[in-house]
Formats: structure tokens, C-alpha cells, sequence
């Protein structure tokens, strides 16, 4: 086994968690899943076990399933020869090698993305043989400097690995491991001729992923690009629709109207559930303390739809700061306090970076 090999089995080899800590699935032998009631909350792995390992790989992907999360996330992007892979954004200088290639230097350029001028190197500049050649980096290595350990280790995923990967681990752990597939930057994408829908709804219905009761939630900022999905694509999927500051891309409702009972009620028409920003299910207090729920989670209920709010990390600078230790940013503060808040307000679930703590903290609220 050549050294890279090695490092790589090793890195997951350390991941299983004990079966007791680990529970069952949050939604083993549940048929419908689009009923809050149903299950225990989901646990998302963001990115992957992204605190763990750098964001989008596979080894991330697979330490998540390893140490319970009930579902992956993978953000979809795509390759100049129309492949979808996995970054969270199209512009990679953070999360890859690609400014350490010199028979790439003359790529880097300056794009506007979602009405945002952002300069670097971008996946649709790049077909798939290409950036198999760039190897992946911690995004955050101020933050999660022992990540960086891992740098060089892993390739660019495409969707159609994370999907082969989901049905190994799937088999290899005997309980069904999720996807949770979201499009980033739907509009741009098709604006430059790389529509990412068509290429999403091909790959899940190839796995048999298309239908009601799949262990998939199909999630993106913008609403049109979920309308798009359910009426001209006829995605049969469970989608998301997620929520943060401002408003979706190209349209000129906030999100707040759309978090409103009455835009809750109309999303309910072509949606299963809601991410929002953590901060919207329970807000800070002017002292950035950790302050009482806000409606949101009853009103989606009462619509019938799935709150699932982002994103849970263990670090204190991200963090209520009532749940910080001590006074580095980078240390481990009182995640599992703050995600038994979100457990008591009555979340369907929750994408987080650390999916160990994630699955603990359900357990110890069951």
C-alpha cells in the first residue's frame, strides 16, 4: 500500500464510533418521512464531518456516516464538460491545491457570481480530468488546523462517487445513509449554458433516489430553482428550501416573507422543509447570548413542513457567547448545550460539522 493509501485508511479507520453512542437511524423502517412527528431529528452531516476532515471529500463524507450522521451533504457544482462534483462554492482557491498548479495559473480570473465580484478559479473553467489533478485543502486552517494534516490526500468528488459511496456505506453499516444535495448557484449555472437540475434529477433517478420515500432532501436558496425542479423536471424527491440574510438570488422577495406563515403556507405547495439560518429558530440577544425561540418552527409545523436549521460547530467563535470556553476562537465551547436548545424548541433536524456530537446530543435528549 503506497503511503497515500495508507494515510487515507487510516483517517477512516479511526472514525467508527461505539454502536451504543451511535444509536439506530433516526428513521429506520419510517415510510413517511415527511411527518416532523415521525422520527428523532435528523443529524446532517455538513460538508461531511467537516470539522473533522476537509469540507466535500469523501473521506469526510464517509467519517460522517461513520460516526452516525443520518444523512451527507454534498454542494453541487459543475465541471466545464457539464460533471457535477462537490464544493461548496464554484471558485476553489480555498478548498484545493489549484494555485499551487502552474499549468493552471492563467485560469485565475475575476467573475461575478450572484451579483458579487470574486476572483480566483472556478470550476466551470475546468473539465473533470482536470481537477481530478487538484488535490483538497482545509478551508479553515486558522480554525481546524489539525484538518490541515489532510491536505493533498483527497480529489474533488463527483456527485455520482458520493452517490456510489452513500450505497457501499449503506450496505457496509446495514442501515440506510442519506443525501442531501444542494445546488449552488442554480441561476449563474444556467446562465453560462451548465443547468444543474437536468444533471441532478439524471444522477438520483440512475440510483433510484427519485421518488417520495428516498433518503434524499434536494435543497437550494432559491425558490425558483425548487419550482423548477417539482413542475418542469418532476422531481418526486423530498426538497428543501433554505433561508439565511436578504433575499434569493434574482428575486425580489426576502426570506422573510417567505419564513412568514403565509409564505410558509405557499411553499408548502412544491416543498417538504425549511433550513434556515440557526439564528432565525432561536435568536441572539444583544449580547450575543443565547436568547428564546422565535415562532418559526410552529409556523412550519402548522404548514406541515421540516425545519432543519444550519449549521451547528463545535468551535466557541461560532458559538452563543454564553456557550463559549474560555476565550480562544478556535477551542470547542458547549455545542451539545446549544444544539439540547434547538432539541427543546422542537427542530426535525439539524447540519452540523461535528456529526458525533450531533448524534450525542440526540441521544442524550431522547
Amino acid at each position: 500500500m503506497d503511503r497515500r493509501k495508507l494515510l487515507v485508511a487510516g483517517a477512516l479507520g479511526t472514525a467508527a464510533a461505539a454502536p451504543g453512542l451511535i444509536g439506530a437511524p433516526a428513521w429506520a423502517g419510517d415510510d413517511d418521512r415527511m411527518r416532523p412527528s415521525n422520527h428523532r431529528p435528523l443529524v446532517i452531516g455538513h460538508r461531511g464531518a467537516s470539522g473533522y476532515r476537509p469540507e466535500h471529500t469523501l473521506a469526510s463524507y464517509e467519517l460522517a456516516a461513520r460516526t452516525g450522521a443520518d444523512f451527507i451533504e454534498p454542494d453541487l457544482v459543475s465541471t466545464a464538460d457539464g460533471v457535477l462534483v462537490a464544493r461548496h462554492e464554484n471558485e476553489i482557491s480555498g478548498t484545493t491545491d489549484v494555485a499551487a498548479h502552474p499549468e493552471f495559473a492563467a485560469r485565475r480570473t475575476t467573475k461575478t457570481i450572484d451579483g458579487i465580484s470574486v476572483t480566483g478559479w472556478f470550476t466551470e473553467d475546468f473539465t473533470l480530468a482536470e481537477l481530478k489533478t487538484l488535490r483538497a485543502v482545509e478551508r479553515l486552517p486558522a480554525v481546524r488546523q489539525r484538518n490541515t494534516v489532510y491536505n493533498g490526500l483527497f480529489e474533488v468528488p463527483t456527485f455520482e462517487e458520493v452517490l456510489e459511496l452513500r450505497e457501499r456505506l449503506s450496505r457496509e453499516l446495514r442501515r440506510e445513509i442519506g443525501v442531501y444535495p444542494e445546488t449552488k448557484h442554480p441561476t449563474y449555472f444556467a446562465g453560462i449554458g451548465l443547468a444543474l437540475e437536468g444533471p441532478l434529477v439524471a444522477a438520483l433517478r440512475r440510483h433510484g433516489l427519485d421518488r417520495r420515500d428516498a433518503p434524499v432532501f434536494v435543497q437550494s436558496f432559491e425558490a425558483a430553482n425548487l419550482r423548477r425542479l417539482r413542475t418542469e423536471l418532476r422531481i418526486k424527491a423530498p426538497l428543501v428550501f433554505l433561508a439565511g440574510a436578504g433575499a434569493p438570488f434574482g428575486d425580489p422577495r426576502p426570506y422573510a416573507d417567505y419564513l412568514s406563515p403565509a409564505g410558509l403556507a405557499e411553499l408548502a405547495g412544491f416543498v417538504q422543509g425549511i433550513g434556515p439560518e440557526k439564528t432565525m429558530v432561536i435568536a441572539r440577544r444583544a449580547d450575543g447570548t443565547l436568547g428564546e425561540p422565535t415562532p418559526l418552527i410552529a409556523d412550519a409545523h402548522r404548514a406541515g413542513l421540516k425545519v432543519h436549521p444550519y449549521t451547528f460547530r463545535a468551535e466557541n467563535q461560532f458559538l452563543p457567547a454564553d456557550l463559549r470556553t474560555g476565550t480562544a476562537p478556535a477551542e470547542y465551547g458547549r455545542l451539545l448545550d446549544e444544539l439540547a436548545a434547538y432539541l427543546a424548541a422542537g427542530v426535525d433536524g439539524y447540519f452540523t460539522d461535528n456529526p458525533d456530537l450531533g448524534v450525542l446530543a440526540r441521544n442524550l435528549a431522547a
